[in-house]
């Protein structure tokens, strides 16, 4: 399962609605792919499409749709936003890896 933070849901909300969508009828898909200084990088984008090798999870209201492979990865993460002066943006918790990069867009297992 993918825990999103209150920060995370709130900002999440914001862009949706800057793109006409709305929280409960549109995906957040969260993944992973090789790459990144670390070997893995995260992946967010919107999605309105439910796959059949996608799992889904809901969490504050946002559902979430992660494939199959990228779950194995991800179990446990929560998502989380910052809007400091020290870095804005969204971040993972991820309890799965090993080692991150300075950026904390890649990681290792």
């Amino acid at each position: 399962m993918i825990k999103v933070s209150d920060s995370a849901r709130n900002r999440l909300e914001v862009l949706m609605r800057e793109k006409g969508q709305e929280l409960g009828s549109t995906y957040v898909r969260v993944g992973v792919t090789s790459g990144g200084c670390s070997g893995l990088s995260y992946n967010l984008d919107f999605d309105n499409e439910l796959k059949d090798t996608d799992k889904l999870f809901e969490d504050q209201g946002v559902k979430i749709l992660i494939d199959k492979k990228s779950f194995l990865y991800l179990i446990g993460t929560t998502l989380e936003y910052s809007g400091g002066l020290n870095g804005k943006g969204f971040s993972f918790n991820n309890p799965n890896a090993s080692r991150t990069c300075g950026c904390g867009e890649s990681f290792a297992v």
